[in-house]
């Protein structure tokens, strides 16, 4: 898609004018969109080269995935013109083979694409990364993460009944982005994975769901119980063969503080879950990520059962 065959709006058009033509090129999600300008485009590709170079192919419809349409669907989302590297780089995360963007799209299950952003960029993009972070009341969040939602559906093809099968969806599809707490209370995952600070994951998440410690969590084990349980359970009822692949647990930094005064290292913390229920293929395949607010309460986000890799890449590598 060339900046040519952007569909864009004279700075005079009208709200609901403009509204209505988005709305019959199905280029929308259901919200209000921001009116595509000229100027509001090139605001958004200020700093980037060769705007109209192919980053490849996107499914499932294999849409021409470039910068130029990747920062089109950050305007219309109502992203900031600094968050279109962000948004790049995730978009091209998905292409990856092993994040296996065709069945995470195509299939009839609720697996929405999540995207968590690392380092000091996630913070001065405004990214939250504490109270209430997978919900509303950041824009940087809920635009960041429509973004690249509009990127599947506008570049992708992932439209109802075209490209998305899903048999009823998750909210999630219309925005899933956080950042990871910095504190470093454990190893941040890039440099887990030998990467620099700044970086981007996918993930293909088919939920969330919410874990208490056990009892009255007042030991490393009791916190953990739960999560283990949720764990397996998960992976039992999400396929017909359940799957050992990756896991992925949101812990809150109150509760990765506790452990960590109690001696229990990342390590120690993804060891002990695996040998609870071998519920990943590995234990450094169990992704603990600190973020959120005060509290004792999880998350974990069940990746999708059907096959799907958490994918990290540096920003601006796109």
């Amino acid at each position: 898609m060339t900046d040519d065959a952007l569909l864009l709006f004279d700075e005079r058009a009208s709200w609901e004018t403009a509204q209505a033509t988005l709305d019959e090129q199905e280029l929308g999600d259901g919200l209000p969109l921001v009116i595509p300008t000229r100027r509001r485009l090139e605001a958004m590709l200020a700093g980037i080269n060769d705007p109209d170079r192919s980053r490849g192919q996107m499914p499932p419809l294999f849409g021409d995935l470039t910068p130029a349409a990747v920062a089109y669907n950050c305007v219309l989302a109502g992203a900031r013109a600094g968050d279109l590297p962000v948004v790049l780089t995730a978009a091209v995360a998905c292409l990856e083979a092993d994040f296996n963007l065709l069945g995470i799209l195509t299939t009839t299950g609720t697996t929405a694409v999540a995207m968590l952003v690392h380092g000091p960029m996630a913070r001065a993009l405004g990214i939250n990364a504490g109270t209430n972070c997978l919900g509303p009341g950041v824009r940087a969040n809920a635009s960041i993460g429509r973004a690249l939602a509009l990127v599947l559906r506008n570049v992708g093809g992932a439209r109802p009944q075209v490209g998305d099968m899903a048999t009823m969806g998750q909210p999630g599809k219309y925005t899933f982005c956080f950042a990871e707490n910095d504190e470093a209370i454990f190893p941040p995952l890039p440099q887990r994975r030998g990467l620099g600070a700044d970086a981007v994951s996918v993930l293909g998440v088919s939920g969330t769901a919410e874990i208490l410690p056990a009892g009255d969590g007042d030991t490393p084990e009791a916190i953990l119980q739960s999560v283990a349980m949720a764990m397996a359970a998960a992976a039992a009822v999400a396929a017909r063969k359940p799957t050992r692949g990756e896991q992925v647990l949101l812990l809150p930094p109150e509760l990765a503080r506790f452990l960590v005064q109690h001696g229990w290292d990342l390590a120690r913390v993804q060891r002990h879950l695996f040998d609870a229920h071998a519920v990943a293929a590995a234990p450094e395949a169990i992704h603990v990520i600190v973020t959120g607010g005060p509290g004792v309460k999880m998350t974990h986000l069940p990746l999708w059962a059907g096959g799907t890799r958490v994918v990290t890449r540096p920003i601006g590598t796109a």
